[in-house]
């Protein structure tokens, strides 16, 4: 089945300049047989040599076959072979025998597998017939026969035709070899085997290796889902890497400021399975507005298998904040097109712009959001001196922003009206209108909202009448 998800994700949809945000690169891979499922036939010698620790080895290495061929279809957990796919038990001495058919229950394969009494003698051509018997010619499933023998052929008809029609029907041949004391026919296995004989066959002379033999021959039908990936994921040179988190499963190296390269050696061998990686990035440069987060995604593995990542973008929001002291309202005043005089009566109007208007903007840096600010500005004008004179002094507050993080604020058009007649600026003429004049402007800035609560001061009232 190979790679069955590959997915890209990032943490926020929109961050401001210079930010940072959280990338969560996943794969998911799962064994062949999940998506090809498989019927498979284990027909098993019992004849009188596999008596002792032959046959107890076999049985354990059967049940072991059982156990992986569960867990890779998704079954482990409820005791049985999952996605489809069967196993059926046929064991031969004298004659073969079904001892199964192709069934799902785990524990029902083991009990037969443990039922096996080993006497006769060996029978390959009858095994492969009764093996053969167990598939439904109409099922789409793929067809697999596993044929454990320790000896040469001593009964029934020749096994080679009969092993060479299966073939000819699509079922696949794996043969083990255990050889014990009356010998096996290495050249025969080939022939029964599909081929290429070296990736159908196993022969040990150890019965103690059978377990490990059925183990990596399950492997094997079951198939991994991807080995030696390699995945290479390089960023748009808007953002940087900045920290990589230990992955589920493989190894990171960092490559540069805006690339990684995630390498696993095996994923979804025995069973579905997924690997995470997440790493931190960094917004940098002048890249405003929705942006790619990539700029290439790699991926490659032993087997060939296709990995489609998604294309995330994120909004990238560098416009500064910008909190405005507002203008005075307008009056509105018309004149008639006949009409050369208008006597208007405008109300009380205050003489807040009587003189030169100072215009002060302001940076607070780093406000953390949901928080208001108190701003304080004050002028002062210095004579030739150097000595200062009170002109002026404000108070405000900054309403709080609701960006994620702390981010600087610009407070523009802060107005301060400087009355000519304060002027300490004189020309020839005692004229002071176009004088030069000096000022100094200081800040003062601190939040306002604050979980800072003062303990409540506890009163214990005495009781008088004790």
């Amino acid at each position: 089945m190979g790679i069955t998800n590959a997915n890209k994700e990032i943490s926020k949809a929109r961050i401001n300049c210079e930010d940072t945000f959280n990338i969560k690169l996943s794969l998911m891979a799962s064994p062949d047989i999940v998506s090809n499922p498989t019927d498979i036939a284990l027909a098993l010698d019992r004849s009188q040599s596999m008596a002792g620790s032959p046959l107890a080895n076999l049985k354990n290495g059967v049940k072991k076959f059982i156990d992986i061929i569960a867990e890779a279809t998704g079954g482990a957990q409820d005791g049985q072979i999952g996605a489809g796919s069967r196993i059926g038990i046929v064991s031969f001495s004298n004659t073969a025998v079904q001892n199964t058919q192709l069934i799902t229950s785990v524990s029902d394969l083991k009990a037969s597998a443990d039922s096996l009494i080993a006497g006769g003698s060996t029978n390959h051509g009858d095994a492969f017939a009764k093996a053969t018997e167990l598939f439904d010619p109409q099922s789409s499933n793929a067809k697999v026969i596993v044929m454990f023998t320790d000896g040469q052929t001593t009964a029934g008809p020749p096994p080679a035709p009969i092993a060479a029609a299966a073939k000819n029907r699509g079922i696949t041949i794996f043969c083990i070899g255990l050889n014990g004391n009356g010998g096996i026919d290495e050249q025969a296995l080939n022939e029964w085997a599909s081929s290429p004989s070296s990736a159908y066959v196993a022969i040990t002379p150890d019965d103690a290796e059978l377990e490990a033999i059925f183990e990596d021959l399950a492997k094997n039908i079951t198939k991994p889902g991807a080995t030696g990936i390699v995945l290479k994921d390089v960023l748009s040179s808007c953002f940087n890497i900045i920290s990589v988190s230990q992955p589920t499963k493989g190894t990171t190296n960092i490559l540069n400021a805006t690339s990684l390269e995630w390498r696993i050696s095996e994923l979804g061998v025995d069973a579905s399975e997924g690997a995470v990686l997440e790493f931190t990035a960094q917004h940098v440069g002048s890249c405003d507005g929705s942006t790619p987060v990539n700029a290439d995604i790699v991926y490659s593995d032993n087997e060939g298998n296709a990995a489609i990542f998604p294309d995330p973008a994120i909004e990238v929001d560098c416009e500064e904040l910008t909190v405005t002291e507002p203008c005075p309202e307008p009056v509105d005043v018309a004149l008639d097109g006949c009409e050369d005089s208008l006597v208007f009566d405008a109300g009380d109007l205050k003489m807040t712009y009587a003189g030169r208007i100072l215009q002060l903007n302001v940076t607070l840096k780093n406000i953390c959001p949901q928080r208001r600010v108190a701003l304080a500005a004050m002028i002062t004008e210095v004579d030739s001196e150097g000595l200062e004179y009170q002109r002026g002094f404000k108070a405000m507050t900054i309403p709080a922003h609701s960006r994620e993080t702390c981010h600087d604020v610009k407070v523009s058009c802060i107005k301060f009206v400087l009355p000519e007649d304060l002027s300490l600026a004189s020309d020839a003429d005692g004229s002071s209108v176009c004088g030069d004049r000096q000022f100094k402007a200081s800040f003062i800035a601190h939040y306002i909202d604050s979980d800072y609560q003062c303990c409540d001061a506890l009163l214990q009232a005495s009781d008088e009448s004790s």
